[in-house]
């Protein structure tokens, strides 16, 4: 049962990463938000080749994911939700909610902590922003990432299904989020009272460490609004903001190799904690 279930959440993972995928590159072909220097030609192949990496890192580091986990949890009655009585609905909706709320949460903790930062840093240095840049993700934050989520099902008891329906929207929206595609204003003004928009995760990718260390959601925007961290707007507009870090700003900077040693290059300033980010008016 357990392995019929792992295989169908596989080939439904995979069928809404490509399926997501084609539509938000054909999405920025039609409608692009903002004009790009750099070809895809260029990026593109580096971050995929990210994405290949974390994924048979992930493989090879824990025998079991997340999904399996809860499925292990539930047979064992491992976790909160396994050890209380709440419809089954409850459980998914609250489960979907706290889980996305530890995501945001971990994000903020890795623009907070140096040491983080040198690896999360490697997400922001991308010169572009569009599709590919929601995948490109360091190995080692792919796996410390990974086993903070694995505790926080172990610790939640989540039902299967919720875990599943998270990962699918996590993996969905971060790559609608990062997209280069032109959304009328008054329709993302309503969709940010329910998701993430472009628009307004484009803003976390400023070159603005101030603006690079605020909205910090991925699937909902509610946590940045309730805990102080949403921006609604880039200071110098979509259109002219710069997008990327100060330190790593070359083409060869975006080529495979570069992205996997830039946390052992140069300081580690720019995270959140660095007086030097912060504006008088911030």
């Amino acid at each position: 049962m357990i392995d019929a279930l792992l295989a169908a959440e596989s080939d439904l993972r995979l069928a809404v990463f490509l399926g997501v995928l084609a539509a938000m590159a054909l999405w920025e072909v039609l409608a692009p938000r903002r004009p790009q220097a750099i070809p895809r030609r260029v990026r593109w192949p580096n971050n995929l080749g990210i994405v290949v990496l974390n994924t048979l890192a992930l493989r090879l580091a824990f025998p079991m994911l997340a999904v399996g986990l809860a499925l292990t949890a539930e047979e064992r009655g491992w976790g909160l939700f396994n050890a209380l009585d709440v419809p089954i609905w409850v459980a998914i909706v609250l489960s979907v909610l706290i889980l996305d709320l530890i995501i945001y949460l971990q994000h903020v903790m890795f623009h907070a902590v140096p040491a983080l930062w040198r690896l999360h840093r490697m997400h922001h240095a991308d010169l572009e922003f569009d599709v590919t840049t929601g995948l490109r993700f360091h190995p080692v934050e792919i796996l410390l990432s990974m086993a903070l989520k694995l505790a926080a099902v172990a610790a939640l008891g989540p039902p299967a299904i919720a875990v599943l329906i998270f990962e699918v929207l996590l993996n969905a929206t971060a790559m609608f989020n990062h997209s280069n595609v032109r959304i009328p204003t008054a329709v993302d003004r309503l969709l940010r009272l329910v998701v993430v928009t472009p628009d307004m995760h484009r803003v976390h990718h400023s070159i603005d460490p101030v603006e690079t260390n605020s909205n910090y959601g991925f699937n909902l925007p509610w946590w940045d609004r309730l805990l102080g961290t949403y921006r609604a707007q880039p200071a110098k507009g979509h259109e002219g903001m710069t997008i990327g870090i100060e330190q790593f700003r070359t083409p060869r900077d975006l080529w495979l190799d570069r992205m996997l040693a830039q946390p052992a290059r140069g300081p580690a300033g720019g995270h959140a904690l660095d007086d030097r980010t912060r504006r008088p008016d911030a």
